[in-house]
């Protein structure tokens, strides 16, 4: 299993506090059957600030630490930058760094409160490039709570988006998760990730995520969001259906 959102390097920003916590993130992610973590920590949201080279020398010694220690889970480079309208320079002058540092994905995050008005702008000249943006967690966008319409516009254009595993379980609140169920049913999001900050009983669960998704939608949703994460460490295309538009009276009680 692969988790393609999580803040396991050590004090870098608001995840993991030290190596220590980070190892045991690790030994706990693979108890979960995850094999594969994409680290993601925070760029440019007001309180840190971590540029491309700065995550791979930390992703480096991570990792050999966990061959020492014989933990089977490979940490992979991401990164988390908010969106921001310089960031396309920033990518071109190498400090904005791509999923797994190939050029084809990219993690996006939204302010909680509202979508930017130069977003869907910003977003396809990132497509531009050759790049694939990701939206990460826009069930909690309060502005896309309230109009989905936006997000079915920025995914139409050709973004992807990525839900939170706990929105989707229920942990963040049943309204949460009731969105994040419609997102899924109006094709509106491509990826489940746990989104993990810190070591927790509740951390890594994508699993406990997948079995709702099974009882919401069947095997065919599973297997295509699995294929969809495994997609992203060959740097292959995704599997996407046609986005549809959420009706008012079935977002409004949000």
């Amino acid at each position: 299993m692969i988790d393609i959102h999580c803040h396991i390097l050590p004090g870098i920003d608001d995840g993991a506090r030290d190596l220590i916590e980070s190892i045991g993130m690790a030994r706990h992610a693979a108890s979960k059957g995850i094999t594969t973590i994409f680290a993601t920590p925070h760029h440019k949201n007001g309180w840190h600030d971590n540029k491309a080279n700065r995550i791979l020398a930390k992703v480096n010694m991570l990792n050999s630490k966990l061959k020492q220690k014989k933990i089977p889970v490979k940490i992979l480079p991401g990164q988390e930058p908010r969106i921001y309208g310089e960031l396309l320079d920033d990518y071109k002058s190498g400090k904005i760094l791509t999923l797994n540092n190939k050029h084809k994905y990219l993690l996006i995050e939204l302010p909680n409160s509202h979508v930017p008005a130069y977003s869907e702008k910003l977003l396809f000249n990132i497509q531009l490039e050759g790049i694939t943006p990701i939206i990460v967690h826009p069930e909690r966008n309060i502005q896309i709570r309230k109009n989905p319409d936006i997000l079915h516009q920025l995914v139409r254009n050709g973004a992807a988006t990525q839900i939170t595993a706990s929105s989707l379980t229920g942990q963040n609140g049943k309204q949460l998760k009731k969105f994040s169920i419609q997102l899924i049913k109006h094709n509106l999001t491509h990826f489940i990730a746990s989104d993990s900050h810190r070591l927790s009983r509740n951390s890594f669960n994508i699993i406990e995520a997948y079995d709702v998704l099974y009882e919401e939608f069947g095997k065919d949703y599973v297997e295509l969001f699995n294929y969809n994460a495994s997609a992203l460490l060959e740097s292959k295309g995704i599997d996407r259906k046609e986005a549809l538009l959420i009706k008012k009276n079935k977002w409004f009680y949000l």
